[in-house]
C-alpha cells in the first residue's frame, strides 16, 4: 500500500479551508497574463508588488500550518508521524511554491516558454 507523502496533506488542507482561492491569493491566471512575463523571476517581482505581498503569503502559510496541527491533527484522518513531518516553514513554502512556481509553471508552458 503506498504512503501519503506530506505534499498530500499540504494540498489536502490548502484545498479544504480555500487557502488557494481567489480572495486570498489573487487572479493569479488573470494576473500572469496580465504580466506576460518571460521568466519566473519577471512573475514573481510583479505578483508580490501587484497581487499580493510576500507577508500576506507567508501568513496564509502560517494558517495553513495552524489548520494542520490544530485541526486536522485532532481528526485522526492521517498517520501521525506523517504530520509530523510537517512543519511551519514547510507551510510557508508550500503556499509560495503554488502561487509563483506552479502559476509560472503552467503560463511557460501554454506559452512556450519551456
Amino acid at each position: 500500500m503506498p504512503q501519503a507523502k506530506p505534499e498530500f496533506v499540504l494540498n489536502h488542507v490548502m484545498n479544504r479551508f480555500q487557502l488557494n482561492f481567489k480572495r486570498n491569493v489573487g487572479s493569479t491566471s488573470d494576473s500572469i497574463r496580465e504580466c506576460r512575463p518571460s521568466t519566473l523571476e519577471e512573475w514573481k517581482d510583479y505578483y508580490y508588488d501587484n497581487v499580493r505581498s510576500s507577508d500576506h503569503i507567508d501568513s496564509l502559510g502560517e494558517r495553513l500550518y495552524e489548520k494542520i496541527s490544530e485541526v486536522v491533527s485532532e481528526e485522526n484522518r492521517f498517520h501521525p508521524n506523517l504530520l509530523d513531518q510537517i512543519d511551519e516553514e514547510m507551510c510557508i513554502e508550500y503556499m509560495h511554491n503554488l502561487v509563483i512556481n506552479r502559476t509560472w509553471n503552467g503560463y511557460a508552458r501554454e506559452e512556450g516558454l519551456i
